[in-house]
């Protein structure tokens, strides 16, 4: 490198025969120096000037007044041990180890600074100019080869194509680029600010390089590790290999170089966990919405649990720091912008959309974001069974809740199971069971959730019931219906966490089944019916979310299965949810064919553990009754029975009846 003064530098601009070391370190010269230097040799404008075009014009007007090629040559090299080296050929001696030790270390210094310098102005033309200096690099060191002390340069500086090569091999064609490009370094040129290694550019000599490993600088093997080692472009740098290429090393040669490339957005390269930054004329407005956590980032999902064009990008580290969860219902503020200006860039190479980030966060389901933290999961929370009823008797003419409290009771946190053949009647059950529901338990959240069904059904249902109604029609694809269905469980789970009762109707899990096979990836193991095996899993960790939980919260979910479709796929899917509830209610095709509703099968039909449900004695009646329907078939049963509810009000007058009518005895009547 080069230590001249100010005053050095104006000697240098009359004679560059005798200050070779001042020509020779143009590039590694500071702005201030350099326009000193142009001025004494009568180049004007130099104020506007930036540093490469002030090279190029000294050069330029150097090779004007006839200088010869080796000091144009000399003018164009980087100066350090270099431009000694000169000295020492044309007499000075041998420079000692010592001294080029010093040397090196000024060097070091200086051109740390001139990087600094360059970062801030650096430009195409200085690329050119640079890649120009390399050449000339090459040729004038291969003329310093026969100098054993310069073998270190020799090594680096005099193999300049092979060096030339593994620059090649990062994959930037930086062909020297970098070192007038130090301004667009984190444009993508992933290694280039390391890997440019300054390679001696900008008036440093291959020490740069080899004091990248700290103790290479004396070695004549120094240009052959650079060039395979501390070829740091060869896998796009890992450059940042040693400690001193990392961003914080003391010599730090990429600092300031990663401002876009910690910016990475969209495909979520950093996943999510930059900030969103929020300046004084950012316009906020408020959003709210259920949040939706993806592989790599989240959205609050504005306008229902489907994707849509006015979601809010959430990052991960908001995620992350706030302890948020998949189905939270968020509200917060959104910096809106005109033009997709500070907008989030999410999706693939062929699907990218931009949204408005989410820059605070206000509430999570109610509550404030600390509050939110110290909530329990879902998971550790111990379930128990139903304990406390869910009664569905609500008007006298409402014959199906009546019919359901007596051969099926439900609890809260019951996992039912309604097995229905196609025509049987199982919307007009569902939306009995919601009104009641909704009438009888004001304080159970009851949704709603119609996956691959009719439109016309889902404006019925909406309708009908006085509850969230979450759907997607068979005209969507298969993709829709898991994520309607997956938002929705963990929406419920949220709510449980915090104490509520839930009861979630879905209609139906055999066809979210069928989604799940058609959108799922293909496990290999193929069922009968075509079913691939992983695809079950999911909508049976669907229909396992129902629970009752121990001190508080339940999650009661009645899902309908199809039987009798003909299609083995449905069999196969039934099969496998078929002793995973602990409750059923079976319809029966034949009744809804002779128009007998609600066509029920009261023998078929059935809930676990009834007795914690029950009193006692309200047990021991239904007890008798089942005796007495058991002995007829399935049409005479529930004809019985719709007779006997027809005149009567309630089901208690209704089983009072029973019992006194009665002439069954049970066990412990007779004992009594």
């Amino acid at each position: 490198m080069t230590d001249t003064t100010t005053g050095e530098t104006t000697g240098a601009a009359q004679s560059a025969e005798t200050t070779p070391r001042r020509s020779g370190a143009l590039s590694a010269m500071r702005l201030a120096q350099l326009q000193q230097l142009a001025s004494s040799m009568g180049i004007t404008g130099t104020a506007k000037m930036r540093k490469s075009d002030l090279v190029a014009a000294i050069k330029a007007k150097q090779s004007g007044e006839g200088s010869a090629p080796a000091q144009k040559q000399r003018s164009d090299e980087r100066p350090a041990p270099s431009a000694d080296q000169q000295q020492q050929d044309a007499g000075a001696g041998r420079e000692q180890p010592r001294e080029r030790e010093e040397s090196r270390e000024q060097g070091r210094e200086d051109r740390r600074g001139d990087e600094r310098s360059d970062r801030q102005q650096g430009d195409q033309t200085s690329r050119d100019t640079r890649s120009d200096d390399r050449g000339n690099r090459g040729n004038d060191n291969r003329g310093d080869r026969g100098d054993d002390t310069r073998g270190d340069d020799r090594g680096n500086r005099g193999n300049d194509n092979r060096e030339n090569d593994n620059r090649g091999d990062r994959g930037d064609d930086t062909r020297g680029d970098d070192r007038g490009n130090r301004g667009n370094d984190n444009r993508g040129n992933r290694g280039n600010d390391n890997r440019g290694d300054d390679r001696g550019n900008r008036g440093g000599d291959n020490q740069d390089n080899d004091n990248r490993g700290g103790d290479n600088r004396g070695n004549d093997n120094r240009g052959g590790d650079n060039r395979g080692n501390d070829n740091r472009g060869g896998q796009h740098n890992q450059g940042n290999n040693g400690p001193d290429d990392q961003g914080g090393g003391r010599r730090r040669r990429n600092r300031g170089r990663n401002r876009g490339r910690d910016k990475r957005r969209g495909g979520g390269g950093n996943h999510g966990e930059e900030e969103i930054q929020v300046h004084e004329d950012d316009v906020l407005v408020p959003a709210a919405g259920i949040l939706d956590v993806l592989d790599n980032y989240a959205f609050v999902r504005t306008s229902g649990y489907l994707p849509g064009s006015n979601d809010v990008y959430v990052p991960l580290g908001m995620v992350k720091r706030n302890g948020l969860r998949k189905g939270d219902a968020v509200t917060g503020k959104v910096r809106t912008s005109q033009d997709g200006e500070g907008m989030q860039t999410v999706g693939g190479k062929n699907n990218r959309q931009k949204y408005n980030p989410l820059v605070s966060l206000d509430t999570v389901n109610g509550m404030t974001p600390d509050e939110a933290k110290r909530r329990p999961e879902f998971g550790k929370l111990t379930p128990l069974y139903p304990q406390q009823r869910l009664r569905l008797e609500t008007d006298p003419s409402v014959l199906t809740t009546r019919m359901i409290d007596l051969v099926a009771p439900i609890g809260k946190g019951q996992r039912g199971l309604i097995v229905a053949p196609a025509k049987a009647g199982k919307t007009m059950v569902m939306q009995s069971i919601a009104n009641a529901i909704t009438t009888n338990n004001p304080e159970c959240h009851l949704m709603v959730v119609l996956v691959d069904e009719r439109p016309e059904e889902v404006t019925d249902m909406q309708r009908a019931v006085n509850g969230e109604v979450i759907s997607s029609t068979f005209d969507r694809p298969a993709d829709d219906h898991t994520t309607v269905a997956e938002l929705a469980i963990e929406r419920a789970k949220r709510l449980v966490e915090m104490g509520h009762d839930v009861v979630l109707l879905l209609d139906s899990i055999t066809k979210l089944g069928r989604a799940y096979n058609l959108a799922a990836p293909a496990s290999g193991r193929i069922l009968s019916g075509g079913v691939d095996s992983a695809a079950l899993y999911p909508p049976k960790k669907f229909f396992g979310a129902a629970r009752n939980i121990e001190n508080g919260g339940s999650l009661t979910i009645l899902a309908t299965a199809l039987v009798e479709t003909g299609s083995r796929m449905d069999e196969v899917i039934f099969e496998e949810f078929k002793g995973t509830g602990n409750m059923e209610l079976k319809l029966d095709r034949g009744l809804a064919n002779r128009r007998i509703f609600p066509a029920v099968d009261v023998n078929a039909s059935g809930t676990r553990r009834e007795e914690i449900l029950l009193a006692p004695e309200e047990l021991k009646i239904m007890w008798k009754l089942r005796r007495v329907l058991a002995a007829l078939d399935a049409q005479q049963g529930v004809e019985l029975l719709i007779d006997r509810l027809k005149k009567t009000k309630t089901n208690y007058e209704f089983l009072t009846q029973v019992q006194q009518t009665s002439s069954i005895r049970l066990d412990d009547d007779e004992q009594a």
